[in-house]
């Protein structure tokens, strides 16, 4: 039997510039026919889910009370990003894009019905709460033995890396670049990209993060902190013959860098000079913000290229029902396998609130990924 209130985690947004995260009692909905009450037990905090939590917050100004049951913070929002978020002053937001659990109650419908008692992962947003009830049709049903956190993570970075590969066969390339490619998408794709026969360029940023990939069975990996970077990523793109990349940073200078070492690679093979460059289209795909500056390039790298903006759901919805479904079936039968994830930590709701627990995922760094449980909480009260 499912309670009338449970918490939920909330991000508010005020218009004195202040963020306020807290947990906050709210109904638990009887499910309509088509709907289903899911007890979640795993979900992930993803750089996604970050840009919704914090909003942008300097969290060198967090301050931190309450109890250690019903933690508050408090942050400051820079002035000059509060215009871009004026739609979400004084709304108090649901976090967590998705997560896995158990279904505990069911509507009508015989796709909800077929559903009860079964563990199921869910992408249906406010996912940081005891309880969640979402359309059966944004769950996906995970194989039996399969654990919800082994299936926490069977959207957002699966879909992903599955989403760029095929961009990339849609877009008529044969192999693709991958930025901040030691994070947990990065190890994903790399095992889609190895099982599918895919050329894969890895870049990272530090020693450690190309011992971990080559330990994966990464064949091309260049660190961009290395004097070498550009040389090393031209002969990369050469084998490979990839020219399109995603990109995570977003600011700084790297999509251009990948823009004219493929330019450099292509003319290795040109028959002839064009002030124009070579023909072949280069696409850089910017997904991410991990680095907020300007996103700079020299336009060295000819006229036939792009860079723009690249989301795993506008994607899905522009590819259509039938083949997305088929995406997510690959992802049910190798969540085990390729599409499996790992992390850092598991915590409650109150203690993804507490500062050390913040102070380790609001880094975005490698093997720093957090998974919150929100059943510990249930446990707890």
């Amino acid at each position: 039997m499912t309670p009338e209130n449970a918490l939920q985690l909330r991000s508010l947004l005020k218009k004195s510039g202040e963020l306020e995260l807290s947990l906050v009692d709210t109904p638990v909905p009887e499910p309509k026919a088509d709907e289903i009450v899911l007890r979640v037990e795993a979900a992930p905090l993803n750089p996604s889910d970050l840009g919704n939590l914090f909003a942008g917050a300097d969290l060198r100004t967090a301050r931190f009370w309450g109890t250690a049951a019903r933690p508050v913070v408090m942050a400051t929002i820079p002035p000059g990003a509060l215009q871009a978020l004026a739609g979400r002053i004084d709304v108090s937001m649901p976090v967590g894009n998705e997560g896995a659990g158990v279904v505990v109650a069911a509507g009508s419908s015989p796709e909800a019905q077929a559903l009860l008692g079964r563990t199921v992962a869910a992408l249906g947003g406010g996912m940081y709460a005891q309880y969640r009830c979402v359309p059966a049709s944004q769950c996906l049903l995970l194989p039996e033995g399969t654990t919800p956190v082994e299936g926490a993570s069977s959207f957002v970075n699966p879909l992903t890396a599955l989403g760029m590969t095929e961009t990339m066969r849609r877009e008529g390339h044969t192999a693709l670049v991958h930025t901040a490619a030691a994070s947990n998408l990065g190890q994903m794709l790399n095992r889609v990209c190895i099982r599918d026969g895919i050329g894969l360029v890895n870049i990272v940023r530090k020693p450690e993060q190309v011992e971990l990939l080559r330990s994966l069975g990464a064949a091309l990996i260049c660190n961009s902190s290395e004097p070498t970077f550009m040389q090393d990523l031209t002969e990369a793109l050469a084998v490979t013959g990839a020219t399109i990349a995603f990109d995570a940073t977003g600011g700084g200078k790297l999509a251009g860098q990948v823009l004219t070492a493929m330019e450099a690679a292509l003319s290795r093979k040109s028959t002839g000079y064009s002030r124009y460059g070579t023909s072949t289209h280069k696409q850089v795909y910017l997904y991410g913000g991990l680095d907020r500056g300007p996103t700079e390039f020299n336009r060295n790298f000819g006229m036939a290229w792009g860079i723009g903006g690249w989301l795993v759901f506008p994607f899905l919805q522009k590819i259509g029902a039938p083949a997305a479904q088929k995406l997510k079936e690959r992802v049910a039968a190798e969540l085990k396998t390729t599409f499996s994830s790992s992390y850092s930590q598991e915590v409650s709701l109150a203690e993804a609130l507490r500062p050390e627990t913040i102070g380790v995922y609001a880094t975005q760094a490698t093997g720093a990924k957090v998974l919150i449980n929100p059943s510990q909480d249930l446990t707890a009260g």
